[in-house]
Protein backbone atom coordinates (compact mmCIF):
# COMPACT_ATOMS: atom_id res chain seq x y z
CA UNK A 1 0.00 0.00 0.00
CA UNK A 2 1.41 3.31 -1.04
CA UNK A 3 1.96 5.91 1.70
CA UNK A 4 0.70 9.48 0.91
CA UNK A 5 3.35 12.13 0.97
CA UNK A 6 2.87 14.97 3.44
CA UNK A 7 2.76 18.49 2.10
CA UNK A 8 5.56 20.67 3.35
CA UNK A 9 4.67 23.13 6.17
CA UNK A 10 4.11 26.67 4.94
CA UNK A 11 6.02 28.49 7.63
CA UNK A 12 5.19 31.89 6.16
CA UNK A 13 1.44 31.32 6.65
CA UNK A 14 2.03 30.07 10.18
CA UNK A 15 3.90 33.24 11.08
CA UNK A 16 1.15 35.40 9.61
CA UNK A 17 -1.53 33.46 11.52
CA UNK A 18 0.33 33.74 14.81
CA UNK A 19 0.74 37.49 14.24
CA UNK A 20 -2.99 37.91 13.64
CA UNK A 21 -3.80 35.93 16.81
CA UNK A 22 -1.40 38.08 18.82
CA UNK A 23 -2.96 41.26 17.38
CA UNK A 24 -6.50 40.16 18.31
CA UNK A 25 -5.38 39.31 21.85
CA UNK A 26 -3.71 42.72 22.15
CA UNK A 27 -6.83 44.53 20.97
CA UNK A 28 -9.09 42.65 23.38
CA UNK A 29 -6.82 42.94 26.37
CA UNK A 30 -5.22 46.39 25.97
CA UNK A 31 -6.96 48.63 23.44
CA UNK A 32 -10.55 47.51 24.01
CA UNK A 33 -10.83 48.61 27.67
CA UNK A 34 -9.18 51.94 26.82
CA UNK A 35 -11.67 52.66 24.04
CA UNK A 36 -14.52 51.51 26.27
CA UNK A 37 -13.39 53.93 28.95
CA UNK A 38 -13.08 56.81 26.49
CA UNK A 39 -16.35 56.22 24.66
CA UNK A 40 -18.41 55.22 27.67
CA UNK A 41 -20.75 57.63 29.50
CA UNK A 42 -18.88 60.42 31.27
CA UNK A 43 -19.76 60.50 34.94
CA UNK A 44 -21.48 63.81 35.87
CA UNK A 45 -21.64 65.49 39.23
CA UNK A 46 -25.27 66.33 39.97
CA UNK A 47 -26.06 69.30 42.24
CA UNK A 48 -28.80 69.21 44.78
CA UNK A 49 -31.57 71.82 44.72
CA UNK A 50 -30.38 72.94 48.15
CA UNK A 51 -26.98 73.91 46.74
CA UNK A 52 -28.68 76.01 44.06
CA UNK A 53 -30.80 77.72 46.69
CA UNK A 54 -27.73 78.51 48.77
CA UNK A 55 -26.06 80.00 45.70
CA UNK A 56 -29.13 82.08 44.80
CA UNK A 57 -29.42 83.45 48.33
CA UNK A 58 -25.74 84.36 48.34
CA UNK A 59 -26.08 86.14 45.00
CA UNK A 60 -29.01 88.13 46.34
CA UNK A 61 -27.05 89.12 49.44
CA UNK A 62 -24.30 90.38 47.13
CA UNK A 63 -26.85 92.44 45.20
CA UNK A 64 -26.37 90.41 42.02
CA UNK A 65 -30.07 90.23 41.34
CA UNK A 66 -30.01 89.11 37.71
CA UNK A 67 -27.71 86.18 38.51
CA UNK A 68 -29.83 85.24 41.52
CA UNK A 69 -32.92 85.21 39.32
CA UNK A 70 -31.23 82.84 36.86
CA UNK A 71 -30.30 80.40 39.60
CA UNK A 72 -33.81 80.44 41.06
CA UNK A 73 -35.13 79.62 37.58
CA UNK A 74 -32.80 76.60 37.53
CA UNK A 75 -34.09 75.48 40.92
CA UNK A 76 -37.66 75.63 39.63
CA UNK A 77 -36.70 73.27 36.81
CA UNK A 78 -35.42 70.80 39.42
CA UNK A 79 -38.26 71.24 41.92
CA UNK A 80 -41.30 72.60 40.08
CA UNK A 81 -43.64 71.57 42.91
CA UNK A 82 -41.95 73.58 45.67
CA UNK A 83 -43.97 76.76 46.40
CA UNK A 84 -41.13 78.20 48.48
CA UNK A 85 -38.90 78.53 45.43
CA UNK A 86 -41.55 80.54 43.58
CA UNK A 87 -41.88 82.77 46.64
CA UNK A 88 -38.12 83.38 46.81
CA UNK A 89 -38.01 84.12 43.08
CA UNK A 90 -40.92 86.56 43.34
CA UNK A 91 -39.25 88.43 46.20
CA UNK A 92 -36.08 89.00 44.18
CA UNK A 93 -38.15 90.00 41.15
CA UNK A 94 -39.85 92.68 43.23
CA UNK A 95 -36.47 94.13 44.21
CA UNK A 96 -35.43 93.99 40.56
CA UNK A 97 -38.53 95.90 39.42
CA UNK A 98 -40.04 92.91 37.60
CA UNK A 99 -43.50 93.38 39.07
CA UNK A 100 -45.60 91.47 36.55
CA UNK A 101 -43.21 88.53 36.68
CA UNK A 102 -43.36 88.57 40.49
CA UNK A 103 -47.14 88.56 40.34
CA UNK A 104 -47.07 85.48 38.10
CA UNK A 105 -44.76 83.59 40.44
CA UNK A 106 -46.83 84.37 43.52
CA UNK A 107 -49.78 82.90 41.64
CA UNK A 108 -47.71 79.80 40.89
CA UNK A 109 -46.84 79.46 44.57
CA UNK A 110 -50.47 79.83 45.64
CA UNK A 111 -51.58 77.15 43.17
CA UNK A 112 -49.28 74.77 45.03
CA UNK A 113 -50.08 76.08 48.52
CA UNK A 114 -53.07 78.43 48.92
CA UNK A 115 -52.11 79.07 52.55
CA UNK A 116 -48.59 80.37 51.94
CA UNK A 117 -48.53 83.64 53.86
CA UNK A 118 -45.48 85.07 52.07
CA UNK A 119 -46.94 84.30 48.66
CA UNK A 120 -50.05 86.34 49.53
CA UNK A 121 -47.92 89.15 50.98
CA UNK A 122 -45.65 89.37 47.94
CA UNK A 123 -48.66 89.28 45.66
CA UNK A 124 -50.01 92.32 47.48
CA UNK A 125 -46.65 94.08 47.16
CA UNK A 126 -46.61 93.44 43.40
CA UNK A 127 -50.02 95.09 43.11
CA UNK A 128 -48.75 98.08 45.14
CA UNK A 129 -45.80 98.55 42.81
CA UNK A 130 -48.15 98.38 39.83
CA UNK A 131 -50.35 101.09 41.38
CA UNK A 132 -53.25 98.68 41.89
CA UNK A 133 -53.83 99.61 45.51
CA UNK A 134 -57.35 98.27 45.83
CA UNK A 135 -56.26 94.90 44.44
CA UNK A 136 -53.42 94.78 46.98
CA UNK A 137 -55.70 94.88 50.02
CA UNK A 138 -57.07 91.32 49.93
CA UNK A 139 -53.80 89.38 49.54
CA UNK A 140 -52.05 91.37 52.27
CA UNK A 141 -54.99 90.89 54.60
CA UNK A 142 -55.01 87.18 53.81
CA UNK A 143 -51.28 86.95 54.55
CA UNK A 144 -51.84 88.43 58.00
CA UNK A 145 -54.80 86.14 58.67
CA UNK A 146 -52.61 83.12 57.96
CA UNK A 147 -49.58 84.48 59.85
CA UNK A 148 -50.36 87.45 62.11
CA UNK A 149 -46.68 87.91 63.03
CA UNK A 150 -45.43 88.07 59.45
CA UNK A 151 -43.34 91.23 59.72
CA UNK A 152 -42.84 91.58 55.98
CA UNK A 153 -46.61 91.43 55.45
CA UNK A 154 -46.97 94.25 58.00
CA UNK A 155 -44.37 96.21 56.02
CA UNK A 156 -46.35 95.81 52.82
CA UNK A 157 -49.52 96.83 54.65
CA UNK A 158 -47.77 100.00 55.82
CA UNK A 159 -46.69 100.79 52.24
CA UNK A 160 -50.20 100.12 50.95
CA UNK A 161 -51.83 102.40 53.52
CA UNK A 162 -49.20 105.08 52.91
CA UNK A 163 -49.90 105.06 49.19
CA UNK A 164 -53.64 105.11 49.82
CA UNK A 165 -53.16 108.18 52.00
CA UNK A 166 -51.15 109.92 49.29
CA UNK A 167 -53.80 109.11 46.67
CA UNK A 168 -56.79 110.05 48.85
CA UNK A 169 -58.28 106.56 48.86
CA UNK A 170 -58.80 103.95 51.53
CA UNK A 171 -59.78 104.48 55.17
CA UNK A 172 -59.91 107.97 56.64
CA UNK A 173 -57.23 107.01 59.18
CA UNK A 174 -54.98 105.36 56.60
CA UNK A 175 -51.90 107.28 57.72
CA UNK A 176 -52.39 106.42 61.40
CA UNK A 177 -52.77 102.76 60.50
CA UNK A 178 -49.70 102.94 58.29
CA UNK A 179 -47.60 104.34 61.14
CA UNK A 180 -48.63 101.47 63.43
CA UNK A 181 -48.04 98.85 60.72
CA UNK A 182 -44.56 100.19 59.96
CA UNK A 183 -43.60 100.00 63.62
CA UNK A 184 -44.93 96.46 63.85
CA UNK A 185 -42.90 95.49 60.80
CA UNK A 186 -39.60 96.67 62.28
CA UNK A 187 -40.39 94.99 65.60
CA UNK A 188 -41.38 91.65 64.05
CA UNK A 189 -38.79 91.52 61.24
CA UNK A 190 -35.87 93.77 62.21
CA UNK A 191 -33.48 92.07 59.78
CA UNK A 192 -35.75 92.39 56.73
CA UNK A 193 -35.07 95.04 54.11
CA UNK A 194 -38.80 95.51 53.57
CA UNK A 195 -39.39 96.44 57.21
CA UNK A 196 -36.92 99.34 57.26
CA UNK A 197 -37.93 100.45 53.79
CA UNK A 198 -41.59 100.64 54.83
CA UNK A 199 -40.77 102.47 58.04
CA UNK A 200 -38.60 104.91 56.10
CA UNK A 201 -41.39 105.49 53.59
CA UNK A 202 -43.93 106.33 56.29
CA UNK A 203 -41.46 108.66 58.01
CA UNK A 204 -40.83 110.28 54.63
CA UNK A 205 -44.48 111.04 53.89
CA UNK A 206 -44.92 112.40 57.42
CA UNK A 207 -41.88 114.66 56.72
CA UNK A 208 -39.74 113.12 59.45
CA UNK A 209 -36.81 113.18 57.07
CA UNK A 210 -33.95 112.73 59.54
CA UNK A 211 -35.55 109.60 60.99
CA UNK A 212 -36.35 108.36 57.48
CA UNK A 213 -32.65 108.67 56.61
CA UNK A 214 -31.80 106.32 59.48
CA UNK A 215 -34.33 103.73 58.32
CA UNK A 216 -33.19 103.80 54.71
CA UNK A 217 -29.60 103.52 55.90
CA UNK A 218 -30.61 100.48 57.98
CA UNK A 219 -32.13 98.87 54.89
CA UNK A 220 -28.97 99.60 52.88
CA UNK A 221 -26.86 98.08 55.66
CA UNK A 222 -28.72 94.81 55.06
CA UNK A 223 -28.20 94.94 51.29
CA UNK A 224 -26.44 97.93 49.81
CA UNK A 225 -26.82 96.97 46.16
CA UNK A 226 -30.52 97.63 45.61
CA UNK A 227 -30.88 100.81 43.58
CA UNK A 228 -34.33 101.82 44.89
CA UNK A 229 -32.99 102.10 48.43
CA UNK A 230 -30.34 104.57 47.29
CA UNK A 231 -32.96 106.58 45.41
CA UNK A 232 -35.03 106.80 48.59
CA UNK A 233 -32.04 107.84 50.68
CA UNK A 234 -31.12 110.41 48.02
CA UNK A 235 -34.60 111.93 48.22
CA UNK A 236 -34.19 112.33 51.97
CA UNK A 237 -30.81 113.98 51.61
CA UNK A 238 -32.31 116.40 49.11
CA UNK A 239 -35.24 117.13 51.43
CA UNK A 240 -32.81 117.99 54.24
CA UNK A 241 -30.64 120.14 51.99
CA UNK A 242 -27.71 117.69 51.81
CA UNK A 243 -27.49 118.04 48.03
CA UNK A 244 -23.99 116.56 47.44
CA UNK A 245 -25.01 113.44 49.37
CA UNK A 246 -28.23 113.28 47.35
CA UNK A 247 -26.32 113.35 44.06
CA UNK A 248 -23.95 110.70 45.40
CA UNK A 249 -26.85 108.36 46.19
CA UNK A 250 -28.48 108.99 42.81
CA UNK A 251 -25.18 108.25 41.08
CA UNK A 252 -24.84 104.99 42.99
CA UNK A 253 -28.41 104.04 42.11
CA UNK A 254 -27.66 104.73 38.45
CA UNK A 255 -24.56 102.52 38.63
CA UNK A 256 -26.60 99.67 40.09
CA UNK A 257 -29.43 100.03 37.54
CA UNK A 258 -28.26 102.02 34.50
CA UNK A 259 -31.51 101.49 32.56
CA UNK A 260 -33.62 103.26 35.20
CA UNK A 261 -34.24 106.91 34.20
CA UNK A 262 -35.08 108.05 37.74
CA UNK A 263 -31.51 108.62 39.03
CA UNK A 264 -30.80 110.96 36.12
CA UNK A 265 -34.21 112.61 36.53
CA UNK A 266 -33.64 113.31 40.22
CA UNK A 267 -30.07 114.49 39.61
CA UNK A 268 -31.28 116.95 36.98
CA UNK A 269 -33.72 118.43 39.50
CA UNK A 270 -30.96 118.92 42.04
CA UNK A 271 -28.92 120.85 39.47
CA UNK A 272 -31.94 122.95 38.45
CA UNK A 273 -32.32 123.86 42.12
CA UNK A 274 -28.63 124.78 42.46
CA UNK A 275 -28.66 126.82 39.25
CA UNK A 276 -26.30 124.51 37.34
CA UNK A 277 -28.55 124.44 34.32
CA UNK A 278 -26.08 122.95 31.85
CA UNK A 279 -25.63 119.92 34.08
CA UNK A 280 -29.36 119.80 34.67
CA UNK A 281 -30.04 119.66 30.94
CA UNK A 282 -27.40 116.97 30.48
CA UNK A 283 -28.88 114.67 33.12
CA UNK A 284 -32.43 115.36 31.97
CA UNK A 285 -31.41 114.31 28.47
CA UNK A 286 -29.83 111.12 29.81
CA UNK A 287 -33.10 110.28 31.56
CA UNK A 288 -34.92 110.67 28.23
CA UNK A 289 -32.41 108.41 26.54
CA UNK A 290 -33.21 105.70 29.09
CA UNK A 291 -36.96 106.01 28.41
CA UNK A 292 -37.54 108.00 25.21
CA UNK A 293 -41.28 107.34 25.15
CA UNK A 294 -41.96 108.88 28.57
CA UNK A 295 -43.67 112.26 28.22
CA UNK A 296 -42.98 113.13 31.85
CA UNK A 297 -39.23 112.92 31.25
CA UNK A 298 -39.61 115.05 28.12
CA UNK A 299 -41.26 117.79 30.13
CA UNK A 300 -38.49 117.68 32.73
CA UNK A 301 -35.91 118.06 29.96
CA UNK A 302 -37.90 121.01 28.67
CA UNK A 303 -37.70 122.73 32.08
CA UNK A 304 -33.93 122.28 32.20
CA UNK A 305 -33.53 123.58 28.64
CA UNK A 306 -35.60 126.69 29.37
CA UNK A 307 -33.38 127.50 32.34
CA UNK A 308 -30.35 126.99 30.11
CA UNK A 309 -31.77 129.47 27.55
CA UNK A 310 -32.29 126.76 24.94
CA UNK A 311 -35.85 127.82 24.29
CA UNK A 312 -36.35 126.36 20.83
CA UNK A 313 -35.21 122.93 21.97
CA UNK A 314 -37.36 123.29 25.09
CA UNK A 315 -40.47 124.00 23.01
CA UNK A 316 -39.91 120.75 21.09
CA UNK A 317 -39.72 118.72 24.29
CA UNK A 318 -42.75 120.41 25.85
CA UNK A 319 -44.80 119.72 22.73
CA UNK A 320 -43.87 116.04 22.90
CA UNK A 321 -44.71 115.95 26.62
CA UNK A 322 -48.10 117.60 26.21
CA UNK A 323 -49.29 116.30 22.86
CA UNK A 324 -47.17 113.18 22.32
CA UNK A 325 -45.85 112.20 18.93
CA UNK A 326 -42.58 110.97 17.46
CA UNK A 327 -39.16 112.40 18.18
CA UNK A 328 -36.32 112.88 15.70
CA UNK A 329 -35.25 109.26 16.18
CA UNK A 330 -38.69 107.84 15.55
CA UNK A 331 -39.49 107.03 19.18
CA UNK A 332 -43.18 107.29 20.03
CA UNK A 333 -43.81 109.54 23.02
CA UNK A 334 -46.86 109.09 25.21
CA UNK A 335 -48.29 112.45 26.41
CA UNK A 336 -48.59 113.24 30.09
CA UNK A 337 -51.99 113.20 31.78
CA UNK A 338 -52.94 116.71 32.89
CA UNK A 339 -55.65 116.76 35.53
CA UNK A 340 -54.33 119.48 37.82
CA UNK A 341 -53.20 117.08 40.57
CA UNK A 342 -49.54 116.78 39.62
CA UNK A 343 -47.72 120.04 40.23
CA UNK A 344 -44.79 119.11 38.03
CA UNK A 345 -46.99 118.40 35.00
CA UNK A 346 -48.85 121.65 35.64
CA UNK A 347 -45.48 123.40 35.58
CA UNK A 348 -44.79 121.89 32.16
CA UNK A 349 -48.01 123.40 30.86
CA UNK A 350 -47.64 126.95 32.15
CA UNK A 351 -43.93 127.09 31.28
CA UNK A 352 -44.78 126.02 27.74
CA UNK A 353 -47.61 128.58 27.51
CA UNK A 354 -45.28 131.40 28.56
CA UNK A 355 -42.56 130.17 26.22
CA UNK A 356 -44.93 130.23 23.26
CA UNK A 357 -46.39 133.62 24.18
CA UNK A 358 -42.95 135.22 24.45
CA UNK A 359 -42.04 133.76 21.08
CA UNK A 360 -45.25 135.32 19.68
CA UNK A 361 -46.62 131.89 18.86
CA UNK A 362 -49.99 132.86 20.30
CA UNK A 363 -52.00 130.49 18.14
CA UNK A 364 -50.31 127.68 20.06
CA UNK A 365 -50.07 129.46 23.44
CA UNK A 366 -53.75 130.37 23.84
CA UNK A 367 -55.17 126.79 23.91
CA UNK A 368 -52.54 125.76 26.48
CA UNK A 369 -53.26 128.74 28.71
CA UNK A 370 -57.01 128.17 28.49
CA UNK A 371 -56.55 124.51 29.38
CA UNK A 372 -54.58 125.53 32.47
CA UNK A 373 -57.33 127.90 33.60
CA UNK A 374 -59.93 125.19 33.14
CA UNK A 375 -58.01 122.31 34.72
CA UNK A 376 -55.75 123.83 37.40
CA UNK A 377 -57.93 126.73 38.55
CA UNK A 378 -56.98 126.08 42.20
CA UNK A 379 -53.25 126.42 41.52
CA UNK A 380 -52.46 130.12 42.02
CA UNK A 381 -49.04 129.92 40.36
CA UNK A 382 -50.43 128.12 37.34
CA UNK A 383 -53.33 130.56 36.99
CA UNK A 384 -51.00 133.56 37.27
CA UNK A 385 -48.69 132.24 34.55
CA UNK A 386 -51.57 131.28 32.26
CA UNK A 387 -53.01 134.79 32.59
CA UNK A 388 -49.57 136.23 31.92
CA UNK A 389 -49.37 134.23 28.70
CA UNK A 390 -52.81 135.55 27.71
CA UNK A 391 -51.71 139.12 28.51
CA UNK A 392 -48.60 138.83 26.38
CA UNK A 393 -50.62 137.50 23.48
CA UNK A 394 -53.19 140.29 23.88
CA UNK A 395 -50.42 142.90 23.78
CA UNK A 396 -48.93 141.28 20.69
CA UNK A 397 -52.32 141.34 19.02
CA UNK A 398 -52.88 145.02 19.90
CA UNK A 399 -49.44 145.95 18.58
CA UNK A 400 -50.14 144.14 15.34
CA UNK A 401 -53.50 145.94 15.01
CA UNK A 402 -51.88 149.31 15.70
CA UNK A 403 -49.20 148.74 13.15
CA UNK A 404 -51.81 147.73 10.59
CA UNK A 405 -53.89 150.88 11.30
CA UNK A 406 -50.96 153.31 10.88
CA UNK A 407 -49.59 151.66 7.78
CA UNK A 408 -50.02 153.69 4.57
CA UNK A 409 -52.52 152.21 2.19
CA UNK A 410 -51.09 150.72 -0.92
CA UNK A 411 -51.43 152.92 -4.03
CA UNK A 412 -53.69 151.79 -6.78
CA UNK A 413 -51.97 150.84 -10.01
Amino acid sequence: MRQRRRKPVNWFAVVILLALIAFVVYVNVVIGPTIQQQLGPTPTVTRSPESYLTEAEALFEEGRLSQALQVYEEVILLTPDDPGVYVSLARVQLFAGLYQEALTNTENALLLNPNNSMAHALRGSAFIQLGEYLLAEAPIQRALEIEPNNGIAHAFRAELLGNMYLNNIGPFDALDQAIVASRDAVQLAPSAIESHRARGFILEITQNYEDAILEYQAAIAINGRISDLHLSLGRMYRATGALPQAVEEYTLANTLNPSDPRPDLYTSRVYIFTGEYGKAAQYAQQAVQDAPGDGYLRGNWGLALVQNYQTEEAAVQFALAIYGGSDENGATVEPVIFDGTDGRITEYYYTYALLLARAQRCGEALPVAQQILGTASNDEVAVYNAQEALRLCTENLEQDDGQAATAEPASQP
